[in-house]
């Protein structure tokens, strides 16, 4: 088995040779991942009682500078539609219960949702994933009790998410309507994306990658996206610590599945939430917000975001917002 440091030594070779949808000869181990975890890691960086991670890369500066960028004055959601009615994609069902009209007046409604999966747009807060017995700053997975989490809940963003927004489109750079569920984004990807579109993504950003998966499914219905789906190899974990990012979305769950690495079956979460720190919003939907950007050739927006503060939860169910 090779030695963690094996995969800093393929890095290189994968730079030039990834295309989007091929697949590269070198294969990861975990024992590469584990090594990436030591590389890649941001403990102790915002120190040792941190719990906000890179969300500290947005300063009050980039604030401003992604205000700047409102010239329009039209937004769009990054959220999915939940429908009440039945389950999506074998995820649990966004459950509406309606209560009899109180005083002949107000209508009102009991609503409960499991959130993580694959069907709701939801926030993954640091505390969703742990390793090794670990979580995000050294804080134990113990922390996490059974009414909640004493550490990296979702209230550490209480105040909201406030930064700009990119849209890495991989189908648009592609030229087709929605990636294959079998491809791989490569670090060489996004450096591709950047120079077809002239944009450079940097510290504090918000990216968000789309694959395509609503339009996937709504030109050949639902699939197993559990089993197989497009999504990031975890090489893209350093290229997203390279460049500083402050916050991850995908119209997925991030990961490529299956991931290719015996052992690990989410290196992309793992990566990102454990060692860097990185939150995530998973399963937007990201079509209409596809359409935006391309019909101006502007990649970049104003990106809004605003988490439930709920005691000890690990994320949230959530509507987040790009504003042109």
């Amino acid at each position: 088995m090779p030695k963690p440091t094996s995969c800093f030594a393929i890095l290189a070779l994968l730079a030039g040779f990834a295309a989007l949808g091929q697949s590269p000869a070198p294969k990861l181990t975990k024992a590469d991942i584990d090594g990436m975890m030591k590389e890649l890691s941001n403990w102790g960086r915002w120190g040792k009682d941190d719990q906000k991670g890179t969300v500290n890369l947005i300063t009050p500066a980039r604030r401003k500078q992604a205000a700047a960028l409102v010239t329009e004055g039209v937004s769009v959601s990054l959220a999915r539609n939940t429908d009440p009615k039945k389950s999506i994609d074998n995820s649990s069902p966004y459950v509406v219960k309606m209560s009899p009209p109180v005083d002949g007046q107000f209508n009102m409604d009991e609503q409960t949702v499991f959130f993580h999966g694959v069907a709701h747009t939801h926030f993954d807060a640091l505390s969703h994933v742990f390793h090794d017995g670990q979580m995000y700053n050294g804080f134990p997975e113990s922390a996490v009790k059974p009414d909640g989490a004493e550490k990296l809940a979702v209230t550490a963003y209480s105040d909201g998410l406030f930064t700009r927004g990119v849209l890495v489109d991989f189908a648009w750079l592609r030229g087709v309507p929605y990636l294959d569920t079998s491809a791989v984004i490569y670090p060489a990807d996004f450096d591709a994306w950047e120079k077809k579109t002239g944009v450079r993504i940097r510290s504090g950003d918000a990216v968000f990658v789309r694959t395509g998966r609503w339009a996937y499914r709504a030109a050949k219905g639902p699939w197993d996206i559990g089993a197989r789906a497009a999504g990031l190899s975890a090489l893209c974990a350093r290229w997203l610590k390279q460049r500083d990012v402050a916050v991850l979305g995908s119209d997925s769950s991030h990961d490529a599945s299956p991931s290719g690495i015996p052992g690990v079956s989410y290196p992309v979460h793992q990566l990102l939430i454990v060692a860097m720190g990185m939150p995530l919003f998973d399963q937007c939907d990201l079509e209409e917000l596809a359409k935006a950007a391309a019909a101006r050739h502007r990649w970049t927006f104003l990106f809004t975001a605003a988490p439930v503060r709920v005691s000890g939860g690990t994320g949230g169910p959530i509507n987040p917002i790009a504003t042109f």
